[in-house]
């Protein structure tokens, strides 16, 4: 079993000293007079209002025999019980706030211990965010000046998706990135485009090391239920971007389309910024940022040109669909989801092209 004791007592050290004293039928004046020190100090550590100092410690050591590593380890440990026994009674009263977090899922999915009853499980929540305490998650994640606040796919399912951007962020900072370069950045998309042939297990690995190389973190996190992201993109710190994704869709196209959007906010837009995407058929008004991100991936997956050329002979049939993604050196489920997207063929078509992915980070 690994636990951890933590006991719900605190025992002072002027406790043991006093059992010491008697012990030995030293009285707290002469303790006094030997250690140098007023009387009234030594009867503020015998009641546990002093605490006993490291310089105090020692000159124990020197008139008890008692070594100062005990005295200072004491001291310590009461501290610790007594701060601990504060925060329990802070954690008591802030327990409804844990009913807007999936704290069940968060367990079952591995990203949290379960807690030993109600305030450790606050407690394994509040470890998980990195914060002290709810209200510092609040101003993280709830204030008006929070990043991720502004996204309608926030606001659907804000503990959810506030857990899922939080599991984003603590496996972007595992991977050890170069400094973010641009034109790193542009030459790895083009490697990057090549990998859409390649399953989970080749591409996967290759996508992150190229865009490691170039300064930026790729990361595939499982969405929890009620998260309606499908990417993030947001900036770990001034070098180092980092790209979320969900597999919400779980086909390729979706995927494909999803790197590549993201790809172009780190490439065009402003390192405060924060997006979350939930899909264009979910939002009323867009971002003039989101089209410009969306452009940015149609064209590197299907050029504009081969894409208007290929929809132009107006045979849109499956058979075609493969030939001209041969041609254009993409799978034929990202063409299908394009044409799909655009109206070109109903969503009911083309389907069987698509390839259907299932894993996590």
């Amino acid at each position: 079993m690994n636990t951890k004791f933590e006991p719900n007592f605190a025992v002072p050290p002027g406790e043991t000293l006093a059992e010491t004293l008697e012990t030995l039928g030293m009285t707290q004046a002469e303790l006094a007079g030997r250690m140098g020190r007023p009387l009234k100090t030594i009867n503020e550590i015998v009641a546990g209002k002093a605490m006993i100092t490291a310089d105090t410690a020692l000159q124990l050591e020197k008139v008890l025999g008692v070594p100062a590593s005990f005295w200072t380890n004491h001291e310590r440990l009461y501290r610790d019980a007594l701060a601990r026994r504060r925060e329990t009674s802070q954690l008591e009263q802030q327990l409804d706030w844990l009913g807007a977090m999936p704290v069940k899922e968060l367990v079952r999915v591995g990203w949290i211990a379960p807690g030993a009853g109600p305030v450790g499980q606050l407690r394994a929540v509040l470890s998980f965010f990195g914060v002290a305490g709810v209200e510092e998650w609040r101003a993280l994640w709830e204030s008006p000046e929070a990043a991720f606040r502004q996204t309608r796919a926030y606001v659907a399912s804000p503990g959810a998706t506030a857990a899922w951007l939080r599991k984003g962020e603590i496996e972007g900072q595992k991977i050890d990135c170069a400094a973010f370069d641009p034109g790193l950045f542009t030459e790895a998309l083009r490697q990057v485009r090549g990998f859409t042939s390649k399953g989970p297990a080749e591409f996967v690995p290759a996508l992150r090391e190229r865009c490691a190389r170039a300064g930026v973190a790729v990361v595939f996190v499982p969405p929890l239920t009620g998260v309606r992201a499908y990417g993030v993109t947001r900036w770990l710190h001034g070098a180092k971007a980092l790209i979320q994704m969900s597999l919400r869709g779980k086909t390729d196209d979706h995927l494909w389309f999803t790197f590549f959007h993201e790809s172009g906010h780190v490439l065009k837009h402003g390192k405060r910024a924060v997006f979350v995407e939930q899909g264009e058929e979910e939002t009323a008004v867009r971002d003039p940022r989101e089209v410009e991100a969306d452009a940015f991936a149609q064209e590197w997956l299907i050029p504009s040109s081969d894409y208007e050329r290929f929809c132009a002979n107006g045979d849109l049939s499956v058979a075609a669909i493969r030939r001209f993604a041969d041609r254009i050196g993409l799978v034929p489920g990202i063409v299908a989801g394009r044409l799909q997207h655009d109206r070109r063929i109903p969503f009911s078509r083309a389907n069987q092209l698509k390839r259907r992915f299932d894993f996590g980070n």
